[in-house]
């Protein structure tokens, strides 16, 4: 049965006094080891000060705990995972193709459903309403380069593949693909359900 849920949009002070919900809603979805988590912590909060922050916190009205959240922000010169994209999207495309994508761009960092909500059409009903209404004329994210729910969903709503078998860190992790869609986003996706974990956007 589906839960009923209540968005939030969050102010960055808000966003911040609730990273400890947010945190506990990431480690449900993604189950990184413990270690990882203060550094991921310390990296939302440094996210929270970057121009065009927009937050949303999803709850459940039955039990009021945090049940899934995303964000994004105006993406500019400057920040890790905007000039990493930059280079190498002007290595494989040319600066021209760069900067039609990411001159303008408003960048989706992150996007978790706990699980006893994923299934529901939470995951894509955030990323609709994050990018509602926003001034930029591009999006861009980056996902597990692999047949998955969250890639589906991604292209349901009108990304398209701009790097594919990308590797943010020479760490040996799985590939990652950059998509990015032109703004308003579909509203209709042919995805209709909620997916898995979603992967972060590797960011530093």
């Amino acid at each position: 049965m589906r839960r009923s849920l209540s968005v939030s949009e969050l102010s960055p002070g808000e966003f911040a006094a609730r990273l400890d919900q947010l945190i506990s809603v990431y480690a449900a979805a993604m189950r990184p080891p413990a270690e990882l988590l203060p550094g991921r912590r310390s990296i939302m909060a440094g996210h929270a000060r970057n121009p065009g922050f927009r937050a949303l916190a999803v709850t459940d009205d039955g039990s009021g705990a945090p049940a899934a959240f995303g964000y994004g922000f105006r993406g500019t010169h400057g920040q890790w995972w905007h000039d990493t994209v930059r280079r190498a999207l002007t290595a494989s495309r040319g600066a021209a193709v760069a900067a039609d994508w990411l001159d303008d761009s408003f960048e989706v960092a992150e996007l978790h459903v706990a699980p006893a909500h994923q299934g529901q059409g939470t995951g894509a009903d955030i990323l609709l309403r994050l990018s509602s209404g926003r001034p930029e004329r591009t999006a861009l994210l980056s996902t597990r380069d692999a047949d998955t729910p969250a890639r589906r969903l991604y292209r349901g709503t009108g990304f398209v593949d701009l790097l594919t078998e990308f590797n943010f860190f020479p760490s040996g992790e799985p590939p990652y693909a950059v998509m990015g869609a032109e703004l308003p986003l579909r509203t209709r996706s042919p995805w209709p359900r909620s997916p898995g974990p979603l992967s972060p956007r590797p960011s530093r």
